[in-house]
C-alpha cells in the first residue's frame, strides 16, 4: 500500500482567464487506472464535438499512471488532444522526467484549455500555477535555446520537467512536436501545434511530494523482480546496447526498410547508419528516463569544424533512434551518418515530428523527380535523394511556410497530395505519416486501423515477421490479433509504463503491482478494461467523423517487394472491411463515456 493521496487530483488550467483549479477525480482513476484510460475519458468530457483542433476550446490533457515513481519503467506521460494532423484523436507519449515531475507536483492529470492573449509558459509548483511571460523566447530559431532560458529562470533543478515547443509549433505545423528534457518528445500527431495555437510556449512542472510504502518488504521483493528483468532480459540489453537503432540492419536484410519513399525496401549503405556503426563511431553517451535502469536513449557526438573564429571544432550531442534513422535516413536515400545526424539536429531545433517531416519530404522529392512539381513550388530548392543539405533548408521552409506549397506540406502528406497529386505514393495512413516498417500486410493494417494509426498501437510488423512468414493467416485473423494487442497496450499506457517493457509487465505482473498499491483488479477485469479503453477511443473517433471507408491506401505498398509477398489490395480491403464491422459493433456495445 502507498499513503500518498494526491494521485486522483486533476489540475484544470484556463489560459483565457489565467485561472486554475484542482478537482478530486477519484471516480476516473479508480475505474480507468490512469494514463490513457483517464485521458480518453477527460477528452470526451472536455473536447466539444466537432471543435477545430486549433480552437481555444480544444483541450490538452496530460496524464500519468499509478506506478509512476513507484516501480521501474513507469516513466511515460500520456498526452491526449484533438490532432490538427488528422482532425481526430491525437495521442502521444513521452518519457524523461515529465511523469515523475507531475506526480511530485501532486497531480494525476492536467487539463489545459483556452488561449493566452500573449505568449506564455506555465510554471506549476506547490499546488499553484504561475503564468509567465514568454514573449522574449517566442519565435526563437532553436527550441534548445528557449528551453535553456526557461531552465535558468526556474528553480527546483533535478525535480522538474520542462516541456516546450519550437518554431514548428508556434507556426502551427500540423505535425509539430513538444520537446521535454531536450531529447524526449511528444512527437506524433501535432501536440506542438495545439500548444502554439494557445500561445503556450511551454510548461515547467516540479514538486516535492513523496510516496510512502507501507508493506515495505513485499514491495521491495516485487520491485527487485521487475528491476532484475529490466537489466537482465536480452531484449532490454539490446535496447541499452544499440537502442532501437539495432533494427536497421535486420530490417534491411529482410527487404523491409522503407527507402526512397518506399520505392525500394533496401538501402545501399545501410550499414553506415546502422546502430552498430553509430555506437562504434559516434556514441557520446546514453541517457535514461526517470526510474528506468535500461538507458535506451542514445546520443551521438558529432564533431565538426566550428564557424566561430575562437574555436577549431564544435561538438553537438544529437539523439537518434530507429524511427529518426528511417525517416531522415533511408526514406530520403541518405546513408551518410554525418549528413543524417545534421538533418536530425535541424529537425529537433525547429520542433517538428521527425517521422512526418521525413515522409513529407520524401513525397515531395518523388514529385519533383516525376516532374509533377518544379523549383517554383519548392522556392528554388532542387530535391534529390541523399541531399541532406537541401533537406535542411527544406525543413526551415516547411516551418516558415513562404508559399502555398510549403503551407500544404506543413499540413501533412495526405493534405499535400490532395492538393498537388501523387496520392499513389503519399505514404500516410489515416492521415498520419507511416513509421519505418515495410514488413507485410499486418503492418499496414495496423497503421490503418490502430486508434492512433501508429505502429505503437499494435505492432503489426511483428505479426508479419512471425505468423505471416511461417504460416500465413487470413486478414480477419490478422485484425483479431491487432485488436487484442491494442487492448493490452491500453493497460500499459494507462499504467504509463514503457512499451519496451511489455515482456515484463504481463497481465499477472500488472495485477500484482496494482494490488501492491491498493488497487485490486482480477486478470479478467484488466482484459475487459483494456478493451473498453480501446473502444472508448473509437467512440471519440466516430464522434469526430472518422470513417473506415475514408481510409486511403497508397498503391505504392503493393508495388514494392516485401518479405511476406502478401501485400495485396484484396488482403488490405478484406482486413479493413472486417475491422470496420468488428470495431463498430463493439464500440456501440460499450458504455458511453
Amino acid at each position: 500500500m502507498i499513503t500518498e493521496n494526491t494521485f486522483h487530483r486533476v489540475l484544470y488550467i484556463d489560459l483565457n482567464q489565467n485561472h486554475f483549479e484542482i478537482r478530486n477525480r477519484e471516480d476516473l482513476f479508480k475505474k480507468y487506472i490512469g494514463g490513457t484510460g483517464v485521458a480518453i475519458q477527460l477528452l470526451h468530457e472536455e473536447c466539444p464535438e466537432g471543435v477545430d483542433p486549433l480552437a481555444p476550446e480544444s483541450p490538452i490533457i496530460l496524464a500519468i499512471g499509478p506506478l509512476t515513481g513507484v516501480y521501474p519503467l513507469a516513466s511515460k506521460t500520456v498526452a491526449m488532444f484533438k490532432s490538427p494532423l488528422t482532425g481526430n484523436l491525437g495521442e502521444s507519449h513521452v518519457g524523461g522526467r515529465s511523469a515523475v515531475a507531475i506526480r511530485m507536483a501532486g497531480f494525476g492529470a492536467i487539463v489545459i484549455k483556452g488561449k493566452s492573449d500573449q505568449p506564455v509558459y506555465l510554471s506549476i509548483h506547490d499546488n499553484k500555477v504561475f503564468f509567465k511571460d514568454a514573449t522574449t523566447i517566442w519565435q526563437m530559431s532553436s527550441s534548445f535555446t528557449a528551453g535553456r532560458i526557461i531552465r535558468q529562470k526556474e528553480g527546483n533543478s533535478g525535480m522538474r520537467s520542462i516541456m516546450r515547443i519550437g518554431q514548428g509549433g508556434e507556426n502551427m505545423v500540423s505535425y509539430a512536436a513538444v520537446t521535454t528534457e531536450t531529447y524526449r518528445h511528444f512527437g506524433r500527431m501535432g501536440l506542438g501545434a495545439v500548444f502554439g495555437s494557445k500561445l503556450l510556449k511551454g510548461i515547467n512542472v516540479s514538486g516535492k511530494s513523496s510516496i510512502d510504502i507501507l508493506n515495505n518488504k513485499d514491495f521491495r521483493k516485487l520491485y527487485k523482480k521487475i528491476y532484475n528483468a529490466a537489466v537482465e532480459l536480452p531484449v532490454m540489453k539490446k535496447y541499452h546496447g544499440l537502442g532501437t537503432a539495432g533494427n536497421v540492419l535486420p530490417l534491411n536484410e529482410l527487404n523491409a526498410l522503407p527507402t526512397k519513399n518506399v520505392s525500394q525496401s533496401r538501402l545501399d549503405g545501410a550499414e553506415n547508419i546502422s546502430g552498430e556503426n553509430l555506437a562504434k563511431n559516434f556514441l557520446g553517451r546514453r541517457v535514461a528516463c526517470s526510474h528506468c535502469p535500461v538507458a535506451c536513449i542514445h546520443l551521438a557526438a558529432l564533431r565538426e569544424v566550428s564557424d566561430h573564429e575562437a574555436y577549431f571544432y564544435k561538438t553537438t550531442m544529437i539523439g537518434y533512434d530507429f524511427e529518426l534513422i528511417y525517416s531522415l535516413g533511408s526514406m530520403l536515400g541518405i546513408s551518410d551518418p554525418k549528413v543524417m545526424l545534421k538533418l536530425i539536429d535541424r529537425v529537433e531545433k525547429y520542433g517538428v515530428d521527425a517521422m512526418s517531416v521525413g515522409v513529407v519530404m520524401a513525397w515531395a522529392t518523388e514529385m519533383m523527380i516525376k516532374n509533377k512539381i518544379s523549383t517554383e513550388h519548392t522556392d528554388g530548392l532542387q530535391l534529390n535523394w541523399g541531399d541532406g543539405a537541401t533537406y535542411e533548408k527544406m525543413v526551415k521552409k516547411i516551418v516558415l511556410q513562404p508559399n502555398d506549397f510549403y503551407k500544404a506540406l506543413a499540413k501533412g502528406t495526405e493534405y499535400a497530395a490532395n492538393q498537388y497529386g501523387g496520392k499513389d505514393f503519399a505514404m500516410s495512413f489515416g492521415k498520419n505519416e507511416m513509421p519505418g516498417y515495410h514488413t507485410g500486410p499486418a503492418a499496414y493494417l495496423g497503421f490503418l486501423i490502430g486508434a492512433r494509426h501508429s505502429h505503437l498501437d499494435n505492432a503489426g510488423y511483428s505479426i508479419d515477421q512471425t505468423d505471416m512468414i511461417n504460416n500465413p493467416i487470413t486478414p480477419q485473423e490478422v485484425v483479431d490479433k491487432l485488436i487484442v494487442e491494442e487492448g493490452l497496450r491500453q493497460l500499459l499506457s494507462s499504467l504509463t509504463v514503457c512499451f519496451f517493457s511489455r515482456g515484463i509487465y504481463k497481465i499477472d505482473v500488472i495485477k500484482e503491482t496494482l494490488a501492491s498499491i491498493g488497487i485490486d483488479f482480477t486478470e479478467e477485469d484488466l482484459y475487459k478494461l483494456g478493451a473498453e479503453i480501446y473502444y472508448s477511443k473509437y467512440r471519440f473517433k466516430f464522434r469526430e467523423g472518422f470513417k473506415f471507408e475514408d481510409l486511403h491506401v497508397p498503391n505504392r505498398i503493393y508495388e514494392t517487394p516485401d518479405l511476406t509477398g502478401l501485400i495485396t489490395p484484396e488482403f488490405i480491403t478484406e482486413g479493413i472491411k472486417y475491422a470496420k464491422s468488428k470495431i463498430t459493433e463493439a464500440s456501440n456495445e460499450q458504455p458511453s463515456a
